[in-house]
């Protein structure tokens, strides 16, 4: 009798166990999950992916009509909607205070992108963010000083991805951008989601 409630007792724990491994997605399954998300994001929205050259042939722009977006070696999707200023010295430098006003939307394997964060109606200069766009040689960088984003993670790092476009870029630009976790916030880097970034303007904020 003790041996059988023994065996019963190992059965049940090892129930317990393989229901609990089961429950465990893996890495290389967030990342599978992550790429599907993205793949249907650009399918649902008609999204043309040109290569890095066709890019560059075409001087560093994206066709809106045909709505075009690069894809960069850095993952990052990116789509420029408009160059912003033609004044060469309106270009992002080094040092530049930012001012960013966007929306963010989450994206999902089996569902349509989720709004997550938006300051496009906010009139408070505390709401909308502003951080230091800092670059030296190849390595760029940004730092939240406020805004919605800084409160939302609690985190002053900028999102890699939202750099990528300031290399083509100036003053008043608005692009939109599909940025995977490896480029985006410590969100999304810790849950591995990609997200989506309709950036209505980057404003040089002096």
């Amino acid at each position: 009798m003790k041996r059988l409630v023994i065996c019963f007792i190992t059965f049940v724990l090892a129930c317990i166990t393989f229901n609990a491994c089961s429950d465990n997605v893996t890495y290389a399954e967030l990342l599978d999950n992550e790429k599907k998300a993205i793949s249907n994001f650009i399918k649902d929205n008609n999204i043309k992916v040109i290569t890095q050259k066709e890019f560059q042939d075409a001087g560093c722009v994206t066709d809106v009509n045909k709505n075009e977006y690069v894809q960069t070696t850095s993952g990052v999707y990116m789509q420029i909607v408009d160059k912003g200023s033609e004044d060469i010295g309106d270009t992002i430098r080094n040092n530049d205070m930012v001012l960013a006003r966007y929306a963010e939307y989450r994206l999902e394997k089996d569902s349509a992108a989720t709004l997550v964060i938006s300051n496009l109606d906010v009139s408070h200069v505390a709401q909308v963010d502003i951080f230091r766009y800092q670059k030296i040689g190849n390595s760029a960088s940004g730092l939240f000083s406020s805004g919605m984003m800084y409160y939302v993670y609690s985190s002053q790092t900028v999102p890699q991805g939202w750099l990528i476009p300031f290399n083509y870029i100036r003053d008043g630009a608005r692009v939109k951008l599909i940025v995977p976790s490896k480029m985006g916030h410590e969100t999304a880097m810790s849950a591995v989601k990609a997200y989506f970034y309709d950036i209505h303007k980057f404003q040089l904020y002096r």
